[in-house]
């Protein structure tokens, strides 16, 4: 029998938030459909048990989540994109939750999910090397780091335009870093990829955004879990 998600921690955005929240929608929605769709699905085939979606916005891998998981957390701090991943959740034949806080303050414990999964969030989170470090915290250490970013690019001077542009594209877009080495960052909070793809998809208009990051990551032996 399919169990309905259980949903905690009820939000209620206020217009701002649910304007907000319904414009990120409507304006990845081609995107999602050409392109980012595949890419979490491929990603997320490997995700399994308490699965924890960080910077998980309006729930956009919730389609993508094999119907087997254990339960799927989706932390995020915005109510407005919380309410809309939600209604997205209804009907899944998984358990979600919603937690309202920031990805460098995870109100989880030690070792206590299966799968971190990051999708083009850490370009968002002001502190991305904290956020890492809370993953790792939680984390069992069997557990996978899944990743889908857009990320610096390898072409000097396509890197070159990102500096440029990013401090404007920043303010524009809620925040987010063009020019970040997120394959990097990763590695040096104590992970390590057992695959990676790094690849320029030509299908998204703007250039600056085509370098992409999607690999799965587990926990390096002999690492220190983060604090």
């Amino acid at each position: 029998m399919q169990r309905r998600p259980q949903q905690v921690h009820a939000v209620r955005p206020g217009p701002l938030g649910k304007l907000f929240a319904a414009g990120y929608d409507l304006f990845l929605a081609g995107a999602e459909r050409e392109v980012f769709a595949a890419r979490r699905r491929r990603l997320l085939e490997s995700a399994r048990g308490q699965v924890l979606d960080v910077g998980a916005g309006t729930g956009a891998n919730l389609a993508h989540y094999p119907d087997d998981v254990g339960e799927v957390i989706l932390l995020d701090p915005s109510a407005g994109m919380l309410e809309r991943a939600r209604r997205k959740a209804f009907g899944l034949p998984f358990p979600t939750r919603l937690v309202r806080e920031r990805a460098e303050h995870q109100p989880l414990e030690d070792r206590s999910v299966d799968t971190v999964v990051f999708t083009l969030s850490l370009c968002t989170i002001a502190d991305p090397d904290a956020a890492l470090r809370e993953a790792r915290r939680v984390l069992r250490p069997d557990g996978l780091l899944l990743v889908f970013e857009h990320v610096r690019a390898a072409d000097p001077r396509l890197a070159a335009w990102q500096d440029r542009i990013a401090p404007l594209w920043k303010l524009v877009s809620a925040g987010c870093h063009l020019n970040r080495d997120t394959r990097a960052a990763v590695e040096a909070q104590g992970f390590e990829f057992d695959w990676a793809e790094e690849l320029v998809d030509r299908r998204i208009p703007f250039p600056v955004l085509q370098p992409q990051l999607v690999g799965r990551a587990r926990p390096a032996p002999g690492s220190q879990m983060g604090r």
